[in-house]
């Protein structure tokens, strides 16, 4: 880690302890262990929960569950968020660590795809994290708007996190061949700069966070 990431973790609030054994633990066991959100990215998911005050909060793509309780960690008491995860194998992992958690009450894990299974909860949602398969970021976002199925699942005010939007940087440079997630990812990012019905902003946090507010 170089000297100004050390610098601007010792100077954010301290990681709970149950994710940073969650974090150990995704390093551990799982074949990409950075996909997890992390300490910054949570913190960060937190804040902005508690700042937005989400009823109703969506998120596609659980891995391990970092975010998902880091999210948690922000909702009040009556609120509900709705995590999905198409990986059954890390079923057990990620309830193991809700069931531990005092915010784990407040989410709801579904195992299977958002797109097939998300519009069934009839549910419009203040916030989402985007966080799934990046090839289906552009199915996320028809989903989404209602461009799908004519049935939007946000309304006017909602809020769109989608993370991993600069993908190491590829997306400004030369497309490969058959690579399926940048070409993805370049097509949601043109999606939403050109769609009027949201406004937005990359921040390049960490892999890139694109920040979509509908209008």
């Amino acid at each position: 880690m170089n000297p100004l990431d050390r610098y601007i973790l010792d100077h954010t609030e301290p990681e709970d302890p149950l994710l940073h054994e969650l974090d150990r633990e995704t390093h551990l066991r799982t074949v990409a262990p950075r996909m997890v959100s992390g300490h910054l990215q949570g913190r960060l998911l937190t804040l902005l929960v508690r700042m937005l005050r989400p009823r109703r909060v969506l998120e596609i793509g659980t891995f391990t569950g970092y975010s998902a309780l880091s999210m948690a960690a922000g909702l009040e008491e009556d609120a509900l968020l709705h995590t999905f995860e198409v990986d059954d194998e890390l079923e057990e992992l990620i309830r193991t660590y809700f069931d531990r958690s005092p915010h784990g009450g407040k989410i709801r894990l579904h195992i299977g795809s958002a797109l097939e299974l998300a519009p069934a909860l009839g549910e419009q949602f203040d916030l989402v994290f985007i966080d799934g398969d990046k090839r289906e970021y552009p199915d996320y976002y028809r989903m989404l708007m209602g461009d799908r199925d004519g049935r939007p699942l946000v309304h006017a005010g909602s809020i769109l996190l989608a993370d991993n939007i600069l993908w190491s940087g590829k997306v400004v440079e030369p497309l490969a061949h058959g690579d399926r997630h940048t070409r993805a990812l370049l097509e949601f990012n043109r999606m939403v700069v050109e769609d009027p019905r949201v406004e937005n902003v990359i921040v390049p946090l960490r892999d890139g966070l694109n920040l979509i507010r509908v209008r």
